[in-house]
């Protein structure tokens, strides 16, 4: 260990300056020695020191990259989640504004008189229904025949009339 310096005692037991400054030069080789010693310790041990360091960054570094990535999937999730749901309401509201729309239209063309997808539907019924009343009617079976027709007398034939 380095040498401690006394007090300086009565001036007849003073070191003399070529002792003290022995002292200082033994005390400072002294530190040189324990640092070129440190220094040869941290050489030997650096290497083990660096590598459990490199081992514990990438052990921290993994942690960091999973936590990362949770911490995203979860925002993505939500954002998914905010986009779908707006994406419903703005759906939803387009309805309510094409109802309102064709409501308002359907009221206008009904004040102008223009029949409505509806009474066209009635219409186009009638006019089925009636058409196969028509066709029941005219698909009926004449009167069964019991003897000869009888002959007809020969009509007078006329010139055509002409149209203007």
């Amino acid at each position: 260990m380095v040498k401690k310096l006394q007090k300086s005692a009565p001036a007849a037991d003073r070191k003399t300056g070529a002792q003290l400054s022995g002292t200082v030069k033994e005390s400072a080789q002294q530190i040189w020695l324990a640092g070129l010693g440190a220094f040869a310790k941290a050489q030997e041990e650096g290497g083990k020191v660096f590598e459990t360091l490199v081992k514990e960054g990438l052990s921290i570094q993994r942690k960091t990259q999973a936590v990362a990535e949770e911490k995203i999937s979860e925002a993505t999730n939500k954002m998914a989640t905010m986009a779908t749901d707006i994406s419903s309401k703005a759906s939803g509201q387009w309805d309510k504004l094409e109802n309102i729309f064709e409501e308002r239209v359907s009221k206008a063309l009904n004040k102008l008189g223009v029949p409505s997808a509806k009474d066209i539907d009635v219409l186009i019924a009638r006019i089925d229904e009636l058409n196969r009343n028509v066709a029941k009617l005219s698909a009926k079976p004449a009167a069964p025949r019991t003897a000869a027709p009888a002959a007809k007398p020969a009509a007078k034939r006329t010139a055509p009339r002409k149209t203007a």
